[in-house]
């Protein structure tokens, strides 16, 4: 090769090995490129990792009393998980009939809501479901239509269909129902790759123990801890706090009339079978108390290997909701009605009906707070899960309400309202009288009476009216001023309308004209309060304390403040909330605290009293009657209205007794409740709710007593008298039992 060609050859060498250069570094900028814009992509695509989010739920808040004293909370409990993404490949059946023998082996159940029980000796099925339990046969129903089956398909056609959708045809007819029903309830939970499906609940630590020991044969179960309502004083206004339960289906999915389906709590962030309040005031104040829920998240790479699990958000505790009440003074209440209840039978009732129910409200005369909210007989929270068919068949009905919800006929407690309307609209003054004669002569063919217990014929002016709770009186004035203005003055005091409380309480109802079966003598009937009015015993206590207000009604309220569940920060406070006013002219509250301290004054349980007390009794007639000999008889509910004291109003109270008789059998039960109450003020009172430094008026009784603590002279005798065919009851009243009818109380 010449000089020539040689260098010829040399460049096309460095020719050559420029173009390599440029070309190599193309493909570094593109790669460098590539790298910087879509580095990320190519880092997923590489891995091939999918992220996979799980709600981890939020300690619910507690619910403490005035003192900070816990009534409900959040406990942890541990419940059996499956994760389906942890499962791989295991076969599914196969490991839900390993959990099945670990659980049973530690006598747990599992989740099964299937209605239909293991099948008899020649392989058939029959629904679990009670013929009389609407709620079982609603579930029923529905269990069907989820399965597309028609109304009329038998526990062996549903049965024949979960087999066929499950593939459960290999199996023993006692695995066929286990895995049936485990398979229904992860379709109810929409168990997936993103929805755990929880399959025992609550179980014991030698379950968790069990589990955990066969981890390595169960890939995929979880032990999980959970928030789980517990009630610390479980007998403190149980019917008031309500209840907490699973988000069922008929309140996940709504169809109205329409057709139109939506899914109201998915929307606020709730999951399937969450628990959510359903009643009381775990339901009333579910957002406050619900806390703000975390979130897990596990990646998992394309060979289905678990890379990363981290807990993404925190869970946030939800807020403590504070009520008015002292869980002391509760107790005390209850305590206190109970005793009374147990003293009216043992002392007065020898008949067939016995004293067997009633309900005492306290209120604070300040801001209308409720100090104490009792019914008797009551339940406890921690045996309702338990004993709940007990007590849904106690005939007593310990689970009713009948504080908030109980509907009674007033009777003569209701007189003060007449007295307030007639002396406010200038009907009537102090001295004005009216002239009883027992017989109430107005109408030629109706002439109620009046017992005059404490009075004889003659004139009778508004405080002695009251005092002695003479019926002619009330029947002249009542008649003058006609229902419709005594009703209006009553509204105002709290009577036949809403309190105002955060949870479900009944409305009652006033004698009106617009009744169906008014005739003209019920109003007289009515300002005696019979006839077809009815109230609450809340009611009878926010009256009492509008009263001791001199006209001005608050609202009626149970809960304090909300606080912040890690600092006990206060985030919001309930404040007095006024909700009307009858306008205080002249001396019309004076008159009437004047009538209703005397009526305190007639009961020896009352009249001896450190403090003044200013009550009103009534002794309404019920439905029920009896024969004494050849008379007829109706039994009769103890009713009374009280505040005290009267220097200066601290506490207003409305009782019920059913079937209790006399008015002023109460007074003991009035009076250990304001000994309570001071107790509480001086810090004598006790925990367990009796008094440490100080003897109740029951505590002076002695047990074989047979002489009642009370006179029952004025105002604490029921009458013997012609009930009026025209003063019935409401429909409300029928409904709820409690309530009386057409009598000529005192």
């Amino acid at each position: 090769m010449n000089q020539d060609e040689r260098k010829t050859a040399v460049r096309r060498m460095m020719l050559l090995i420029a173009a390599a250069a440029v070309i190599i570094g193309l493909y570094g900028f593109r790669l460098i490129f590539l790298q910087l814009v879509n580095g990320d992509s190519f880092t997923a695509q590489a891995t091939n990792t999918t992220d996979y989010k799980f709600t981890v739920t939020a300690a619910r808040g507690d619910i403490v009393d005035s003192k900070g004293e816990r009534i409900a909370s959040s406990t942890t409990g541990y419940s059996v998980v499956l994760n389906k993404l942890l499962m791989g490949d295991e076969d599914l059946d196969t490991m839900l009939q390993k959990i099945v023998g670990l659980l049973g082996k530690n006598g747990e159940s599992w989740n099964d809501s299937l209605l239909i029980g293991q099948p008899d000796a020649a392989g058939h099925y029959e629904f679990t479901a009670a013929s009389d339990n609407a709620a079982e046969q609603k579930a029923l129903a529905a269990m069907k239509d989820n399965l597309g089956l028609q109304q009329y398909a038998t526990a062996d056609d549903v049965m024949e269909k979960l087999v066929e959708d499950y593939d459960l045809a290999d199996f023993s007819l006692y695995w066929q129902r286990v895995l049936s029903g485990i398979h229904y309830e992860m379709q109810l939970q929409a168990f997936s790759n993103v929805n755990n499906f929880v399959m025992a609940e609550n179980v014991s630590e030698a379950t968790v123990a069990t589990i955990k020991e066969n981890s390595l044969s169960l890939p995929g179960v979880e032990i999980v801890g959970t928030s789980t309502r517990s009630y610390e004083q479980g007998t403190v206004l149980p019917h008031v706090l309500g209840r907490v339960g699973k988000i069922t289906a008929e309140k996940w999915k709504v169809t109205d009339e329409n057709g139109q389906t939506t899914y109201p709590l998915r929307e606020k962030g709730y999951n399937m079978n969450d628990i959510i309040g359903i009643s009381g005031l775990e339901s009333a104040y579910e957002d406050e108390l619900r806390g703000k829920d975390g979130v897990e998240t596990i990646t998992r790479n394309s060979d289905g290997v678990i890379v990363d699990t981290a807990l993404t958000t925190v869970p946030e505790p939800g807020h403590t909701v504070q009520l008015t009440i002292d869980s002391r003074f509760q107790k005390a209440v209850d305590k206190a009605l109970a005793e009374n209840i147990d003293m009216i039978n043992r002392v007065y009732n020898t008949g067939s009906m016995k004293a067997a129910a009633g309900a005492a409200v306290v209120l604070d005369v300040k801001d209308g707070s409720v100090l104490a909210a009792s019914n008797y007989p009551s339940f406890d929270q921690n045996l309702y899960a338990t004993q709940y068919s007990e007590y849904s068949a106690d005939e007593s009905l310990p689970l009713f309400n009948r504080a908030l919800q109980g509907l009674y006929t007033p009777g003569s407690t209701f007189k003060p309202a007449v007295a307030i309307a007639a002396l406010d609209t200038g009907l009537i003054n102090r001295y004005s009288t009216v002239n009883c004669t027992r017989v109430y002569t107005y109408y030629k063919d109706y002439r109620p009476k009046c017992t005059q217990h404490g009075h004889g014929n003659g004139p009778i002016d508004v405080v002695n009216a009251i005092k002695w709770s003479c019926n002619v009186f009330f029947y002249d004035v009542g008649r003058r001023l006609t229902s419709d203005v005594y009703d209006a003055y009553a509204y105002k005091l709290g009577l036949g309308q809403r309190t105002g409380v955060e949870v479900s309480e009944a409305v009652g109802h006033l004698t009106s004209k617009n009744d169906s079966n008014y005739m003209e003598s019920l109003d007289i009937q009515a300002a005696i309060g019979q006839g077809n009015t009815v109230v609450t015993p809340v009611q009878l206590a926010t009256y009492a304390a509008t009263i001791a207000n001199r006209g001005t009604r608050y609202r009626t309220h149970f809960v304090k403040a909300i606080l912040d569940s890690n600092t006990g920060e206060v985030l919001q406070e309930t404040q007095p909330e006024v909700m009307d006013v009858i306008e205080d002219k002249g001396e019309t509250f004076d008159l009437i605290q004047q009538g209703m301290i005397g009526v305190s004054q007639t009961i020896s349980a009352l009249a001896n009293y450190p403090y003044t007390i200013a009550c009103k009794t009534g002794t309404p007639q019920r439905s029920e009657g009896y024969y004494s000999g050849s008379s007829y008889r109706h039994y009769t509910n103890t009713m009374m209205i009280a505040y005290g004291p009267t220097e200066d109003a601290q506490i207003a109270i409305g009782i019920v007794v059913e079937y209790g008789g006399g008015g002023a059998r109460a007074g003991n039960l009035m009076a250990d409740i304001f000994n309570a109450y001071f107790a509480m003020q001086d810090g004598t009172l006790n925990e367990d709710g009796t008094i440490g430094k100080q003897e109740t008026a029951a505590d002076s009784t002695p047990a074989d007593q047979t002489a009642p603590a009370q006179t029952e002279t004025g105002t604490d005798t029921a009458a013997d008298t012609t009930t009026d065919p025209a003063a019935g009851t409401t429909d409300a009243a029928q409904e709820t039992a409690p309530a009386g009818q057409d009598a000529l109380d005192n």
